[in-house]
C-alpha cells in the first residue's frame, strides 16, 4: 500500500539536521507498517522494539551510556547499529514514558542515528507527563486514514489515480470516468480507510468481510478504554463512542448523547475519544483571518469520527444496494458526505502540523447560518459547503462570503467540476460578487 506520508519520512532521513521522529496516529491506521516498509526500501537493517509485547526491554534505555544501550540492542537483535543505514523502530513508546524522555540524549549524542516510535495513545502520555520532555529534541508526523487515492492505489489503479492527481480547475472529465470514480467513491465509503478494511477488501471482493473487520477495529477501540488515563468509567465512553456515528454534521449537544449524564462527564468522554483519535472536533470559528484556531470556539464545535468506513458500518448502512450513485450525498441526510470530506480535510495539511479543521456557525437568532467547513489556504480563509443540494445550504455560503467579503467558496456535490461567477444576495448584507468552485466529491 502507498502512503502519501512515506514522502515526508524519506525527506526527514535526509535532513541535515534530524531530530528523533514520533510518529502519532490513532490505532490500526498504519502506523508500524508504514515504518517497517520506509526501512525495508531505504536503510540496509532494522531494529524494532515493541514496548507493550516487551516492556522490559525500557531497562536498555535507562543506561546513563547511549552506547551501551545501543550494545545491548545489537545483542538481543543480533543485528548491528549503524547510523546512518540502520532505522532504530520503538513501537508503542506510550506503554515506555521513560525510553520517551531519553530521546534527548540520542539526539545529543547519535545524531546521525534515524530514530522513529509510534505510539497509538500517544496523546494521553504528552497530557499527562510527570517527567521532562525532550522538547526541541523530537518532532512529529500525525498519520490518518488512508486517502480515497491511496485507495485507488492500493486496488491497483494507478492510471486513475494519476488522472485525477493530475487533474487541472478547466480540465474535462468524460462521462464514463465521472461514472467510474463515483462508483469507487461509493465503496470506499462501505470500506473507508482504515488499511486492515482495505486489504480485506482487495483480498476478498466482499463488503460482508469488510463489515466483521470494521466490528473487530470498534471493538478494539473499546477494549483500549481501560487504558485511557483520565480516571472516566469505560461503560461510559463506550456510550459516547457508539453514539458518536449518528451526532455527525450536527453541533454537539450532550442531551442528544444521553440526557441523564452531566454535561461535564460527557465533556470528559469526548476529551478522551479526542486523545485516542477516534473522534475529531471540528470547532466554530469566527472565520475573520487566519489563522481560523485564533477566533476558535471550544464550546462550539460538531463531532467527526475517525474513518467513514467505520461510521457506516457503525450505523448499519447498506451503501451497495444504492440504486443511484447521486444518491450518495443524501445518504444519512448528507452526514456521510460531510465525513468522507471532513476526514480528508482534516489531513489534507503538512503531515508534521497537527490536523485542525473548523466550521462556522452564525449565531444571530433572527438569521442563523452554517458553512461546513472552513480552511486556510495561504493567508486566505476558504468556506466549503458539502450539503448544498438541500435548501437553505447555499444561502449559509452566501452569508459567509458576503459578511467576510471572500472571493471563493468551494461545494462539493456529484456533478462534474464547474467554475460559476455568481453574486451574494443576502438581504441584510451588500451584495458581493464571487466565484463558486463546484467539485465532485472524489476531488477532495
Amino acid at each position: 500500500m502507498h502512503r502519501k506520508v512515506m514522502g515526508d519520512l524519506i525527506q526527514w532521513k535526509s535532513k541535515e539536521r534530524r531530530k528523533p521522529l514520533i510518529l502519532r496516529g490513532a490505532r490500526q491506521v498504519g502506523k508500524t507498517w508504514l515504518v517497517r516498509d520506509f526501512a525495508k526500501e531505504h536503510f540496509e537493517n532494522m531494529i524494532e522494539v515493541n514496548f507493550d509485547k516487551d516492556p522490559e526491554k525500557s531497562d536498555y534505555f535507562t543506561q546513563p551510556d547511549v552506547d551501551r544501550c545501543l550494545e545491548f540492542l545489537e545483542i538481543e537483535s543480533n543485528e548491528s547499529v549503524q547510523p546512518g543505514r540502520t532505522l532504530l523502530f520503538l513501537d508503542e513508546i506510550q506503554a515506555a514514558p521513560e525510553v520517551l524522555a531519553r530521546l534527548r540524549y540520542f539526539h545529543e549524542e547519535k545524531p546521525d542515528l534515524h530514530i522513529v516510535a509510534a505510539g497509538s495513545l500517544l496523546d494521553f502520555l504528552l497530557a499527562e507527563h510527570d517527567f521532562s520532555m525532550p522538547v526541541g529534541r523530537i518532532e512529529y508526523l500525525h498519520l490518518g486514514p488512508m486517502t480515497f487515492e491511496e485507495f485507488l492505489l492500493a486496488r491497483g489503479e494507478k492510471r486513475l489515480q494519476s488522472f485525477l492527481s493530475e487533474l487541472g480547475p478547466s480540465d474535462p472529465i468524460p462521462d464514463s470516468i465521472h461514472s467510474r470514480l463515483l462508483e469507487r467513491l461509493r465503496v470506499f465509503w462501505v470500506v473507508g480507510g482504515m488499511p486492515l478494511a482495505i486489504k480485506n477488501y482487495i483480498e476478498s471482493g466482499d463488503t460482508r468481510m469488510v463489515a466483521q473487520e470494521h466490528q473487530s477495529l470498534l471493538q478494539t477501540y473499546e477494549d483500549d478504554f481501560a487504558k485511557y488515563e483520565g480516571r472516566v468509567h469505560p461503560h461510559r465512553l463506550r456510550k459516547v463512542f457508539r453514539r458518536l456515528p449518528a451526532l455527525i454534521g450536527g453541533k454537539i449537544k450532550y442531551s442528544k448523547i444521553d440526557p441523564e449524564e452531566r454535561s461535564r462527564d460527557l465533556i470528559q468522554s469526548l476529551d478522551q475519544l479526542e486523545m485516542a483519535r477516534v473522534l475529531y472536533r471540528v470547532h466554530h470559528s469566527a472565520g475573520n483571518g487566519v489563522p481560523l484556531g485564533a477566533e476558535a470556539d471550544d464550546r462550539d464545535y460538531k463531532p467527526l469520527f475517525l474513518d467513514i468506513g467505520l461510521v457506516s458500518t457503525s450505523l448499519g448502512l447498506d451503501l451497495v444496494s444504492q440504486s443511484r450513485v447521486e444518491d450518495l450525498l443524501m445518504v444519512n441526510e448528507g452526514t456521510l458526505a460531510e465525513q468522507f470530506i471532513g476526514q480528508h480535510l482534516l489531513y489534507r495539511g503538512p503531515s508534521y502540523k497537527r490536523p485542525e479543521l473548523y466550521y462556522w456557525n452564525r449565531k444571530e437568532k433572527s438569521s442563523s447560518a452554517e458553512v461546513d467547513y472552513l480552511v486556510s489556504i495561504g493567508h486566505k480563509v476558504l468556506p466549503v459547503e458539502v450539503k448544498a443540494g438541500k435548501s437553505g445550504r447555499l444561502k449559509s455560503l452566501q452569508v459567509f462570503v458576503a459578511e467576510k467579503k471572500v472571493p471563493l467558496a468551494v461545494r462539493f456535490n456529484t456533478r462534474p467540476p464547474k467554475l460559476s461567477s455568481l453574486a451574494t444576495a443576502v438581504r441584510t448584507l451588500e451584495n458581493r460578487p464571487f466565484l463558486l468552485l463546484s467539485l465532485p466529491l472524489y476531488l477532495v
